[in-house]
């Protein structure tokens, strides 16, 4: 489901230098003066606090458009090319990946602005009437591997998996391929316990392709189930189904709980102080990515990254609503990022 902050039609004003890339394109040009932002659901209501203040700011300023569509859905029309028809700014709960740069290149996009404004937590949650599972990244993935460790799901039940887990079908919510939740959970978590047998290691350097399936393809039987691009909606459902559990960051988490708690995860609870030191497993690093060709084409671009950055610092409002502030040296990695506008790199993903 698509949530947006404020909605402006686009081409409503004029653009200064009109025959520049930010106001012209392929795909038919148009002119606008207002922030256009699209990604990841997880850090849509930090870039909505932050554009709430860089509108208060400065009343004469346009409202930023938000459109919160998913990491993966938003990097892709991020990259779709220069102009105003296309996005200034994509949120993302995870690293931009090389296929996605190199489709950015392709299609014009070839300055791109990478900076770390946060960190979250993916965490496992269930509803405060839950059980209070806890379990382990192997336990995760054996439950919600189509194929654990290369062989048929077979498992129904969490005892199952474990037989000290709970006799209660294996039930989860979580997020759709197009979300960087779900990339995330693939990383820090499937992976993660798929990798503990020696056999699946091994087949990483023999046959990545094959690992990948294996480690991080889930099951289609009805265990998982996807609930779009709504970290919200998967929180109302906890609490209406208690034996159920839930993927998503732990913002949400956090602003709900009283109704939903973290699951302990490899004897890690999900806290901000587990999530800050990267204890655990679901810690990830959260990011914005700015178009350079159009900083100065779209007024306050600047102006909102560095007003996304100051706000992600310790103590500040995003870290009121959520936020985990990173470790000093990466802070110190984003504020020169915001202020010197070094490019991002092929050579730095993967």
């Amino acid at each position: 489901m698509k949530s947006k902050f404020t909605l402006i039609a686009l081409g409503a004003l004029a653009l200064a230098g009109c025959n520049d890339q930010a106001s012209t394109g392929a795909a038919g040009g148009g002119s606008r003066q207002e922030i256009r932002i699209v990604g990841s659901s997880t850090v849509f209501p930090f870039a909505k606090a932050v554009a709430e203040a860089f509108s208060k700011a400065d009343p004469s300023r346009k409202a930023p458009v938000l459109e919160s569509n998913g990491t993966g859905a938003g990097i892709e029309q991020f990259c779709a090319g220069v102009g105003a028809q296309t996005p200034d700014i994509a949120n993302a709960s995870r690293r931009m990946k090389k296929a996605e740069f190199e489709s950015c290149q392709k299609n014009g996009v070839t300055d791109i602005v990478e900076i770390q404004i946060g960190v979250d937590g993916l965490a496992l949650a269930e509803s405060v009437k839950g059980p209070a599972f806890e379990l382990t990244t192997v336990d995760v993935y054996k439950a919600l591997a189509a194929n654990p460790f290369g062989k048929p799901q077979t498992a129904k039940n969490w005892s199952d998996v474990n037989p000290k887990l709970p006799n209660l079908p294996i039930a989860v919510f979580g997020p759709p391929t197009t979300s960087g939740t779900r990339d995330s959970f693939h990383e820090l978590i499937m992976e993660a316990g798929c990798k503990s047998d020696a056999a699946m290691k091994a087949l990483k350097d023999s046959d990545e392709k094959k690992y990948k399936a294996t480690c991080t393809e889930i099951r289609t039987d009805g265990a998982f189930k996807e609930q779009g691009e709504n970290d919200n909606l998967i929180v109302q459902k906890l609490t209406a189904n208690p034996n159920m559990l839930g993927i998503f960051g732990y913002s949400y988490m956090e602003e709900n709980a009283s109704s939903v708690r973290g699951i302990t995860m490899d004897g890690i609870a999900p806290t901000y102080e587990t999530i800050a030191d990267g204890k655990y497993p679901g810690a990830r690093k959260m990011f914005i990515y700015v178009k350079k060709a159009h900083l100065d084409k779209i007024p306050g671009i600047k102006e909102f990254v560095t007003e996304f950055v100051n706000a992600g610092e310790t103590g500040g409002y995003l870290t009121k609503i959520g936020m985990i502030a990173s470790n000093e040296g990466d802070r110190t990695k984003a504020k020169e990022a915001s202020t010197g506008l070094s490019l991002l790199t092929s050579a730095e993903l993967k």
